[in-house]
């Protein structure tokens, strides 16, 4: 039945009603769903007040999957005490049939069955009395006719706890004429058209001329017809469909919000479009031995493979070794590990260049903040800075729930005159606040290339406990000396690791992506 013919035979019955139409009677009358029914009514509440519907509610019993079938068959006790013979039954049979563990229970409660535990063959169930009566059955039975009145409340919760009985609540509609009443529908009008609105113009006389002399040709519209005509209620709160648009990946979100405090803050990004470095920039020059674990093939990428291609008659190669450095940073760095200096004793060992010549995929954006602190040296006279990066980094990891073989780092470098532990504490304060984030902890920890070195710690208050934000330290002279800046000029860095796997990788969730708006993170 067609949604117009449905609402049409909904208002016959509602005129031949005194005081009503219930929505569920009318829905077993015609033979539909009740939800078509639901939708008639709702179209005949937008064409104005042809109809008043008053929602109500009504809660009745039902029998569920389980209790259908009890109903038919029995419940669990009855179809146990009905198969256990005359000369009893072993229990562990019983237990193999699918009603035997509830029908045990239950029929053990009423009495109607006993365990003889002595019998030779394990323990036997024989019956204690000749016959029961099933009033489980009865209740239910009671209930599918439609006669729940007839068991109490009582009973019924205790069969909707055994999940023989369900109570359900149905919602309908008490319909009524409206002030407008009519039995036809009539279609509303959703666009007023020029026809409609057109006038006693060249086109109306030139209409009218012709069907003088040819009363055949076709009628048109009438002038002024919107007059005549029942036009449906614009919505002017509804929302129009939205566009499809890019959308920002929720890392993009995130580095925009860091780099927009950093900014905020008067920090300046550093270039970090290179991802392949040398380890004299990744480790040497940060003063980390050669025989560090970090520098082991386990926890780095080496490029060990050299690839020659050739782009407009030149060759271009991916070398596994580099081999320009400034020649005097180069020896003093040389020194400071195999000799020491500036108050260290170093490390005592033969440092070798060939070591420092292997290329790698960066560890951390650390060595960028060693390029660029060298190069700030190199000034003729020194000027305060502060530099941060957010970029990739790669780590010879093995694969888990929360690490990929790069994630993003994110780093800030200060380098000023007579800078203490006090002015990194509160540079840290300052940015994790910009975060939302007040509540922080610092604890001593060991870095290679940084003393003192600070583990900071938030309270999050979903996990209910301290967890680790970020690592900090103050640059080792070891470090900084060796480039040429000056003895009372301390660095300050400070880094956060970003390695979730659910934003970098070929597992990335790509819906997550388009259902995340776009749009820039405010603190």
């Amino acid at each position: 039945m067609a949604d117009t013919g449905v609402a049409e035979a909904l208002l016959q019955r509602i005129e031949k009603a005194d005081d009503g139409v219930d929505s569920l009677n009318a829905a077993a009358s015609l033979g539909v769903d009740h939800q078509v029914i639901v939708g008639a009514v709702k179209s005949l509440q937008a064409l104005g007040d042809v109809i008043a519907a008053e929602l109500r509610s009504s809660k009745h019993w039902e029998l569920t999957e389980e209790g259908t079938e009890t109903a038919e068959q029995g419940s669990h006790e009855a179809r146990v005490f009905g198969s256990i013979p005359g000369e009893g039954l072993p229990q562990s049979e019983l237990m193999k049939l699918s009603f035997g563990k509830i029908g045990f229970s239950k029929a053990m409660s009423n009495k109607w069955i006993r365990v003889d535990k002595s019998h030779e063959g394990g323990p036997r169930i024989f019956r204690t009395v000749e016959s029961i009566q099933d009033q489980v059955r009865e209740k239910l039975l009671l209930v599918q006719r439609g006669d729940s009145s007839q068991v109490e409340e009582k009973e019924k919760n205790e069969l909707k706890k055994r999940k023989l009985l369900s109570e359900v609540t149905v919602k309908s509609y008490w319909i009524t004429r409206g002030s407008c009443f009519s039995t036809t529908v009539s279609k509303q009008e959703t666009e007023l058209t020029p026809e409609m609105i057109a006038t006693d113009g060249v086109r109306g006389r030139r209409l009218r001329t012709q069907r003088n002399i040819c009363p055949q040709l076709g009628t048109g519209p009438k002038r002024g017809s919107w007059k005549e005509k029942k036009f449906k209620p614009y919505n002017f709160e509804a929302l129009g469909v939205a566009p499809d648009c890019g959308h920002l990946h929720p890392l993009m979100k995130v580095r925009t919000q860091f780099r927009q405090i950093f900014l905020e803050m008067g920090f300046t990004e550093m270039p970090t479009n290179n991802f392949i470095e040398s380890s004299f920039w990744n480790f040497d020059s940060l003063f980390q031995p050669q025989q560090h674990p970090a520098r082991d093939q386990h926890d780095t990428f080496f490029l060990s493979v050299v690839c020659e291609l050739w782009l407009n008659k030149r060759p271009v190669s991916d070398p596994a070794l580099s081999h320009k450095f400034p020649a005097d940073y180069l020896e003093r760095v040389r020194r400071v590990h195999s000799e020491g200096g500036y108050g260290s004793q170093g490390y005592k060992y033969d440092w070798k260049l060939e070591e420092a010549q292997k290329n790698l995929l960066r560890t951390h954006t650390t060595a960028v903040s060693a390029r660029m602190l060298y190069k700030l040296a190199q000034q003729e006279k020194f000027t305060p800075v502060k530099y941060f990066s957010i970029d990739r980094v790669f780590r010879n990891e093995t694969l888990d729930a929360t690490h990929l073989a790069e994630f993003h780092q994110i780093e800030g470098v200060v380098a000023d005159y007579g800078l203490t532990l006090g002015d990194l504490m509160g540079v840290l304060h300052q940015f994790f606040t910009k975060l939302g984030i007040t509540k922080l902890r610092f604890k001593p920890a060991y870095n290679p290339y940084t003393e003192p070195s600070m583990e900071v710690f938030s309270y999050h208050e979903g996990l209910k406990k301290w967890v680790e934000v970020g690592n900090s330290g103050v640059f080792r002279p070891e470090m900084l000396l060796p480039m040429g800046l000056p003895e009372d000029v301390p660095t300050m860095i400070k880094y956060g690791i970003n390695n979730i796997r659910e934003l970098v990788g070929h597992k990335v969730n790509l819906q997550m992506v388009y259902d995340s708006p776009i749009c820039r993170l405010d603190s």
